[in-house]
Parts: C-alpha cells; structure tokens; sequence
C-alpha cells in the first residue's frame, strides 16, 4: 500500500547546517527505502512564504499568496512510500530526521483508476 508522509515543522526549528545535515539524512534514508523497493519519492518544500493558494467559486479562481492558515508547524516536506502496512509505515515515519523536531503525519494514498503510471 502507498503512504503519503507529511513532515511538518516549524520553518525555523533548524540552522541552516541543522537543515543541510537533515538532508543528507533524508536522501540516506530515501536510499535505504529504495534498497527495498519501498521508496516512491520525496522532495523539501521551499518556505511557505513561496506557496500560492487557488479556490474555485462559482466558477471564478481566486489566487492569493503564503499559506492557507497561520499555523505553528508548516508543510515542509513528504516522502511517498510503499509500506505492508500502518505499523511498516509508523516505522518509517520515525526515521525521518524531521520528525525529532516536527510531526509527520501518515495518510494511506487511494488508488483511483485510469490515473497514469509513474
């Protein structure tokens, strides 16, 4: 089953070296996924002051800039897994060196037909 891994922090939780080292870690672990057959994909995300928001009412799109809402930890990264199971994903999860300063949040992906391959 494919799991979304949402890493959430603070975007100033971590120095510059802290994040660089993050990095390094996050690719060793993508690495080791990969070595598995359970690594999908993963990115960090620029700040959130870069995000751009679009809603459709009645037909007309809204654009704004920043985030959605003010929040204490922001969206700043993901890794898209293969996991047997829940408990298989929760493992995962707690490698992911931005969950000693962050939470990452677990969402099983849906399936949904005639989508395109990878």
């Amino acid at each position: 089953m494919k799991y979304l891994l949402l890493i959430y922090m603070d975007e100033n939780a971590l120095s510059e070296t802290e994040r660089e080292k993050c990095y390094v870690e996050s690719a060793q672990l993508a690495q080791q996924l990969s070595s598995k057959g359970q690594y999908l994909a993963t990115a960090p995300l620029h700040p959130v002051a870069t995000a751009t928001n679009v809603r459709v009412r009645e037909g007309n799109s809204l654009v704004t800039d920043g985030p959605f809402a003010e929040t204490r930890e922001q969206l700043g990264g993901f890794f898209l897994i293969n996991a047997q199971d829940l408990d298989e994903a929760i493992a995962i999860a707690a490698q992911i060196p931005g969950a000693r300063v962050g939470t990452v949040e677990i969402r099983p992906v849906l399936e949904v037909a005639g989508l395109p391959e990878p």
